[in-house]
């Protein structure tokens, strides 16, 4: 059974380039070969400030939008989080998102793709990794850093890597397919 891999666009706000991101990187992943592609946009979800009134770890959700949330990041066996840096950290709708559940996040593996200006998203990255680990997601060193994005988007909205992002890119699938096929066996 191939392993299903959710590529998470994480910025929601109006005017943002994440998706541009994201839709390289799907592509990306689907020459890699080795996962099931699925796209997700956090703003498909329209997750308001985490109202629900039980702790996630009871899965007792109540609204919609939360067993909806909850089922999709359920059906994945590894993430890749597209993530702009906002005051050098992630954006307060992936926080949000990633607070609302928790059993379904644990023993997963998961990629980063960050953006940003000259650090390329890094001080987001960095940060990210630790709410990751606290929901037993397993963040693989290897990302893909992408400084002064706003350089590589063209007049058609198209993200142009260069080449270090490819090659990062192959890197990262490389080894979030390593995690995904050992963490399996321990959901």
């Amino acid at each position: 059974m191939t392993l299903k891999l959710h590529v998470i666009t994480c910025s929601t706000r109006p005017g943002r380039i994440g998706p541009y991101v994201a839709q390289w990187f799907c592509e990306a992943a689907i020459q890699h070969g080795k996962f099931a592609v699925v796209p997700v946009d956090l703003a498909y979800f329209n997750l308001p400030v985490y109202n629900e009134p039980e702790h996630p770890v009871r899965q007792q959700y109540q609204h919609a939008h939360t067993k909806d949330w909850a089922a999709s990041v359920d059906a994945a066996d590894a993430y890749v989080f597209v993530t702009p840096e906002y005051n050098f950290g992630p954006p307060p709708s992936l926080l949000n998102a990633l607070n609302y559940v928790y059993k379904e996040w644990n023993y997963k593996p998961a990629g980063i793709v960050s953006y940003g200006g000259i650090s390329g998203g890094l001080r987001s990255a960095q940060i990210l990794k630790q709410t990751l680990t606290t929901l037993k997601i397993m963040p693989t060193v290897e990302a893909v850093t992408v400084q002064n994005v706003f350089t590589l988007i063209d007049e058609n909205k198209h993200f142009n890597p260069i080449d270090s992002h490819t090659r990062a890119a192959t890197i990262m699938l490389d080894e979030l397919y390593k995690w995904a096929q050992a963490l399996k066996t321990m959901r």
